[in-house]
């Protein structure tokens, strides 16, 4: 084989080592990288309920890490899949890429980018993400959550309520459960000593589920009524770390992320079993940004 024979193999080898990566092993037909003013935790709650609202949405996938999500949406005969990856910066912010693909149309759509540099899948991966990102912005702006350190919080006696919910059905599960705890309250003139709260004895972030207690702290006396659904605790006193949220408590569960962080940060180890006290009731309305609660995540116990 001559030596121009050669460098045209060579060429002809290199080219269709570059085609079979570009249309086969490329992870994917599009990639969009931003950054968002917040933490993983945040962003991975807040896609799944913009997710839901979408139409053309299918539920989104978790596999054990929050950092990453797949979601996949239906434009008429097209089924475009997107994988979220979520990397934390610093405390307010995470670098998010996310690989769009269409699995039906891939070498079609492949080739199109070579020759264009706005495809229809490219336009609505644009749009679709774009508009993530404003409801990202517009709902990290409707909350405010503050670290306040390590505290001890105080023993008290319980009256409660236990359920299980997905996390961001928190706030609707404690209004379903509200009916029977404060009738029950008022209907035997119990004596209550504090706001309302919910203790967080399971946490499964990866199935997105929680198990909680919703009550109230009571005065313990020998009169307290048995009911079948309402039980009674005494909550021992431990060392936690504590933040202040501002905001609808739907989202409070956002200062359950920020606590992990700072734990994180500065080497605590802590039980993921939030505890959330309730200053205000929802019901009254009024500005949400003045509506308080306070955040406890329970410091590990040294053995």
């Amino acid at each position: 084989m001559s030596t121009k024979n050669k460098i045209v193999l060579g060429i002809l080898s290199l080219l269709g080592i570059v085609c079979l990566g570009y249309f086969i092993l490329w992870p994917a037909d599009y990639i969009i990288r931003f950054q968002a003013p917040a933490l993983p935790g945040t962003i991975n709650q807040t896609l799944k309920t913009w997710s839901s609202a979408n139409p053309n949405a299918k539920a989104i996938e978790q596999d054990g890490s929050i950092l990453s999500l797949r979601q996949e949406f239906q434009f008429s005969d097209s089924t475009h899949v997107y994988q979220w990856n979520l990397d934390q910066v610093h405390d307010s912010l995470t670098d998010v890429k996310v690989y769009i693909n269409d699995p039906k149309h891939r070498i079609s759509n492949r080739l199109s980018n070579l020759f264009s540099s706005d495809t229809d899948l490219k336009k609505r991966a644009k749009k679709t993400v774009l508009d993530f990102y404003d409801k990202l912005v517009e709902h990290k702006n409707s909350f405010k959550v503050e670290i306040i350190g390590e505290v001890e919080m105080p023993t008290t006696y319980t009256a409660y309520v236990e359920s299980k919910s997905k996390q961001y059905s928190k706030a609707a599960q404690m209004m379903r459960q509200l009916p029977l705890l404060e009738g029950f309250v008022v209907e035997n003139e119990i004596e209550l000593k504090g706001y309302p709260f919910i203790e967080i004895t399971k946490w499964d972030r990866a199935q997105d589920s929680i198990h909680l207690r919703f009550g109230y702290p009571v005065v313990r006396n020998e009169k307290l009524i048995v009911h079948p659904e309402i039980k009674y605790k005494r909550f021992f006193g431990k060392k936690a770390l504590k933040a202040v949220f501002n905001g609808n408590y739907i989202n409070s569960d956002r200062a359950w992320y920020a606590l992990l962080n700072y734990a994180q940060k500065n080497g605590i180890e802590v039980e993921e079993t939030p505890i959330e006290i309730f200053h205000n009731n929802p019901n009254y309305g009024g500005n949400s940004m003045r509506w308080k609660a306070e955040i406890f995540m329970p410091i590990k116990e040294k053995e």
